[in-house]
C-alpha cells in the first residue's frame, strides 16, 4: 500500500476503480496544485466528476487536460459528452469538429455532429 502513495495518480485511479468517488475527489483536490500541468491527472479528475454527474465541475478539468494535450481524443470525447449533458450544443459541435480534425474517420463524433446539426 505504501507504493500507492509514492505514485499518487495510481492511488487516485484505484479509488476511482473501487468506486470511492468522494475519497477520490478529496484526494485529488489535495494533489491539484502539484499536478496542475499534468493532462492525465486533469483527465482523471474530470472523469471522477463526470461519473458522479457533476458536469459543471468536470468541464474545467477536461478543458485543462485538452489544453495541455491537444491530441487526446478520449478527453475530447468526454468533453463533448459533458457539453451535451450541460445542454451546450455549440460547444459540443466544436468538440466533434476538433475530434474529426484529429481523427477524420471517427464515426462516433461524426454521428453526434450530424445529429446536432439537425437540431
Amino acid at each position: 500500500m505504501v507504493g500507492l502513495f509514492k505514485q499518487p495518480k495510481r492511488h487516485l485511479k484505484k479509488l476511482l476503480k473501487d468506486g470511492e468517488y468522494d475519497e477520490a475527489i478529496a484526494f485529488g483536490k489535495s494533489l491539484e496544485s502539484q499536478y496542475s500541468d499534468d493532462p492525465d491527472f486533469m483527465f482523471i479528475m474530470g472523469s471522477v466528476f463526470y461519473i458522479v454527474e457533476d458536469f459543471k465541475k468536470s468541464l474545467p478539468y477536461f478543458e485543462k487536460a485538452f489544453h495541455l494535450d491537444g491530441t487526446d481524443i478520449e478527453t475530447l470525447t468526454l468533453k463533448t459528452n459533458t457539453h451535451l449533458s450541460l445542454g451546450q450544443k455549440d460547444a459540443a459541435i466544436d468538440c466533434c469538429r476538433q475530434i474529426l480534425n484529429l481523427q477524420p474517420k471517427n464515426s462516433e463524433a461524426q454521428k453526434i455532429l450530424d445529429e446536432l446539426e439537425l437540431l
